[in-house]
């Protein structure tokens, strides 16, 4: 079955790190670049993060510019955001998302209807 796989969620005090993985099954991300949204109880869902295809080429929200950091490992058809110095605010649903031969810039993601494939999520609790 051809989908998209999150880990990494989970409950942590404000200052602490996660390390989501989202990890492609029965298809190769090579060619994809990967994007991580998140969702928040009553609020749209918003784009954190991307990196390109080629690794060229990464985005970051405002929110979370200088806290988060996405990187892929291609050889593990794996992509991870790791995220520092939580807040409450991040408390979300996160996704990850596989767009084909997407690009990422610094100023810009592919929006959400360019994605391929979305994985189920994965929940992130920051306590204060």
């Amino acid at each position: 079955q051809v989908q998209l796989v999150e880990s990494g969620g989970g409950l942590v005090q404000a200052g602490g790190s996660l390390r989501l993985s989202c990890t492609a099954s029965q298809f190769t991300l090579d060619y994809y670049s990967v994007g991580w949204f998140r969702q928040a109880p009553g609020k749209e869902r918003e784009g954190v993060s991307c990196i390109s295809h080629s690794s060229d080429g990464t985005y970051y929200a405002d929110s979370v510019k200088g806290r988060f950091s996405i990187f892929r490992d291609n050889a593990k058809n794996t992509a991870y955001l790791q995220m520092d110095s939580l807040k409450s605010d991040d408390t979300a649903v996160y996704y990850c998302a596989a767009d084909l031969f997407g690009e990422c810039h610094a100023d810009s993601m592919p929006p959400r209807r360019d994605y391929d494939y979305w994985g189920q999520g994965t929940q992130v609790t920051v306590s204060s």
